[in-house]
């Protein structure tokens, strides 16, 4: 895949809002290409995490606990939470339809905030945002569940 257009489905993602110019194109370039057939396992519930993933095509399912819990499509992202907490994986991630995605590891995280202080603020700020959103919609169907 062509560095624009890494840099194109970056854009288009919720967690680069706010990321300048250059910014998206450093970390198009820190960002690798994965593959995924359908049916298959991009990581486990319980696996040890170092990486966040952005949809560039097809459609992830996110289970826990052998429940679907959400389904995600380009140009969203999922594996956020290894990076901030260091935890193991909260939730296994197959792909429904074949999957590629953009691969971004802990380590070249910590690239792009060398360069990018700012940059690296919008990510964090993002991730919040967009875990936040997360947990709003779990909540309302968990008091849906219970009424």
């Amino acid at each position: 895949m062509e560095l624009a257009e890494k840099r194109e489905i970056l854009a288009e993602s919720p967690l680069f809002d706010n990321l300048l110019p250059p910014e998206l194109t450093m970390l198009a370039e820190l960002f690798s290409l994965r593959e995924f057939p359908e049916g298959s396992t991009v990581f486990k519930q319980g696996d040890v995490g170092n990486t966040l993933y952005v949809i560039a095509e097809g459609v992830a399912e996110i289970v826990s606990d052998e429940v679907s819990i959400a389904e995600l499509a380009a140009p969203q992202f999922f594996g956020e939470m290894s990076l901030i907490d260091k935890e193991y994986r909260s939730a296994t991630v197959r792909a429904k339809k074949a999957l590629r995605i953009l691969e971004l590891t802990n380590d070249n995280l910590h690239i792009f905030a060398k360069h990018y202080r700012n940059g690296f603020t919008w990510v964090v700020v993002n991730i919040a945002r967009v875990m936040s959103a997360r947990l709003r919609e779990v909540n309302k169907k968990v008091a849906e569940a219970s009424s």
